[in-house]
């Protein structure tokens, strides 16, 4: 005798060697014995063999239509035999037996089990809600066959196009969409962004860094509000000054300037005027809004996003040729040593009366150091006044250097080419500016804190800088107060502080109390949305840097070991790992060949070709 039985949830065969009452001994076909209950066996045969059963029942099976055995059912629990019994219309073979069961087992959506060979059928609208359900599926399921063929033909579907953006930088895995961009990546073995730029959804691998930024950052748009109120005529005192500003060629939101007076006895009046655009609008206003969710103005290479609007930025940006308002730090130094007498702050309106460029300016880099204060070049005495007192400034903080730090670049694009100029940061210029906003910044910071206003402060101890709205030192400047207020057009921390000293000069209430929840969620929010810019704008250098190797056709890099299989290049800020590179001691330096260069993922790929030799240092004379 032979069984049919059911364990872990499938059907087996045996043959049986020897039964009792609780349970059999049986023999699989393949030679297996085990012991099998009496309650899990369904079926009891003599012919076929148990080997030959289940195959045949199979056939069987596939000869039965699902939907006529369903209909074959009442609303009752039944046994699997008593229904082949009614559909076969004769007692059963167990061939035909085992069949209905396979055939029962094969569809639990038209028949629901409620036992060891016991089933009952589906209701007929739960059962029409589920097949509905099953063609939805299989209808899905189709699409996602042909997008995916689509997709491995280099051909974007059409339903695709709406949805680009969130196939790229968030897919929703539940949606049919991504299920057939993710199986094209499978059998091709390119990511969604090289495979999407294969079939031309992507303009250029440009637009696809620029897209994920916007995407995470500016999800609805980098455009502005219409018709935002900003305060555009002020009756402010005329400062008796002709100020001038210092900065890059692509300088558009103009903070600073600075002014040069003489005063008698060999005195000098410094003047280090700051955009005003804290008069032209108040905490709370719609245009504060605008401000305060960007944080900051986004730069990148070629093109950057601003946190004001033109109308504002026209109205306040320090331009030469306009009368501005601004907050204006003044300090009265002795030429002779630099050392500053009086310090005092105004709200005034300044003339502008030049925006120097730093390629106006460049040759007296090199022309203060020598002695030299070239005639011909616009404003160079006032710079070489204000050149000697950045120097005093620097050494009164303790923190003199004579060696011109590493360089740092700029990136020039037009016409969708690069153009990458290396300049050295500390030089005299660089220097010039930096310290007049360290003693701005400063200045400012301790004034809040000597009247007990609040503001946010940048604090640096143990080595690790921060932002609070606790006054403390920055160590690392060499000061004991140190609070960002020098480019309220182009920082939001900058315009809060702005408003803070705007009201104490004026002899009014700060807009912002101390421990006020707006100052404290201004510090995070900014200190996010900042990392986030930054990030974005070292991968768009990274990308430019790229893009500068295939502009140029280079084949071969020179660079210095940082450490392990890090290089960084000469020529570009880029550091890379390179693979092949042997074990060499950090600041050796090497020569490498140019290999593949991947813009999506922005990958470079270089081999070690030779160690360089060190070129020796100069002799001194």
């Amino acid at each position: 005798m032979h069984v049919l039985y059911e364990e872990n949830g499938g059907f087996k065969v045996g043959s049986v060697l020897t039964a009792t009452d609780a349970s059999l001994q049986v023999e699989a076909p393949h030679g297996k014995r085990s012991k099998v209950k009496s309650n899990s066996v369904l079926l009891r045969f003599e012919s076929p063999g148990a080997a030959e059963l289940l195959s045949q029942a199979e056939a069987f099976a596939t000869s039965i239509d699902t939907d006529f055995l369903w209909e074959c059912c009442n609303e009752l629990e039944f046994g699997f035999t008593d229904l082949a019994r009614e559909y076969c219309g004769h007692d059963a073979s167990p061939i035909e037996a085992a069949g209905i069961l396979l055939k029962l087992h094969a569809a639990p959506m038209y028949f629901y089990r409620k036992g060891k060979g016991r089933y009952r059928a589906a209701p007929k609208e739960i059962l029409k809600v589920a097949l509905e359900g099953l063609e939805k599926r299989r209808q899905v399921q189709l699409r996602i066959d042909a997008w995916t063929a689509a997709l491995l033909d280099k051909q974007l579907p059409e339903e695709f196009q709406p949805l680009l953006q969130e196939l790229l930088y968030k897919p929703d895995r539940n949606k049919a969409e991504t299920k057939a961009l993710e199986r094209a990546c499978e059998e091709t073995g390119l990511s969604a962004a090289k495979l999407l730029f294969q079939c031309g959804a992507l303009p250029s691998s440009h637009d696809f860094h620029l897209g994920r930024f916007l995407f995470e950052c500016f999800p609805k748009s980098i455009g502005f509000p219409e018709e935002l109120e900003i305060a555009r005529s002020m009756e402010l005192p005329l400062a008796q000054v002709a100020a001038f500003s210092l900065d890059d060629a692509t300088t558009t939101e103009i903070d600073d300037a600075f002014s040069v007076t003489p005063l008698p006895e060999g005195r000098v009046r410094v003047g280090i005027h700051i955009a005003a655009p804290g008069l032209g609008f108040a905490p709370a206003s719609a245009l504060d809004s605008v401000a305060r969710a960007r944080m900051s103005t986004v730069y990148f290479p070629g093109n950057k996003i601003t946190m004001l609007p033109p109308a504002a930025i026209g109205v306040f940006s320090l331009a030469e040729g306009g009368v501005h308002p601004a907050l204006s730090l003044y300090v009265d130094v002795r030429e002779a040593d630099f050392a500053i007498e009086n310090r005092h702050t105004r709200i005034e309106l300044v003339p502008i009366v030049a925006n120097l460029r730093h390629h106006n300016t460049e040759r007296l880099d090199a022309a203060f150091p020598a002695g030299e204060v070239p005639a011909d070049v616009p404003y160079a005495g006032e710079l070489h006044l204000l050149w000697r007192l950045a120097i005093a400034l620097e050494i009164a903080r303790g923190k003199q250097s004579n060696q011109v730090e590493r360089a740092e670049y700029n990136f020039y694009v037009e016409n969708d080419r690069i153009d990458i100029i290396a300049r050295r940061r500390g030089e005299p210029m660089d220097k010039l500016v930096a310290e007049l906003m360290i003693l701005a910044n400063s200045t400012w910071g301790k004034l809040l804190d000597d009247n007990d206003v609040p503001g946010i402060y940048r604090v640096q101890s143990g080595g690790k800088v921060r932002m609070t709205t606790g006054a403390g030192a920055h160590q690392g400047l060499g000061v004991s107060h140190y609070a960002w207020s020098s480019s309220p057009l182009r920082r939001y921390v900058d315009l809060v502080n702005q408003w803070q000293l705007l009201a104490l000069v004026a002899g009014e209430e700060a807009p912002f109390k101390k421990n006020a929840a707006e100052l404290l969620s201004t510090v995070s929010d900014f200190e996010a949305s900042y990392a986030a810019y930054d990030e974005f704008q070292r991968g768009m250098e990274r990308y430019w840097c790229l893009r500068w190797l295939l502009q140029e056709d280079v084949k071969t890099l020179t660079g210095v070991v940082l450490r392990d299989n890090l290089v960084r290049l000469d020529r570009l800020p880029l550091v890379l790992r390179v693979s092949s590179l042997p074990e060499l001691v950090p600041g050796t330096r090497v020569e490498l060949a140019v290999g593949e260069i991947d813009l999506i993922e922005l990958e470079l790929k270089c081999q070690f070709l030779q160690q360089l030799a060190v070129p020796e240092s100069p002799v001194a004379s």
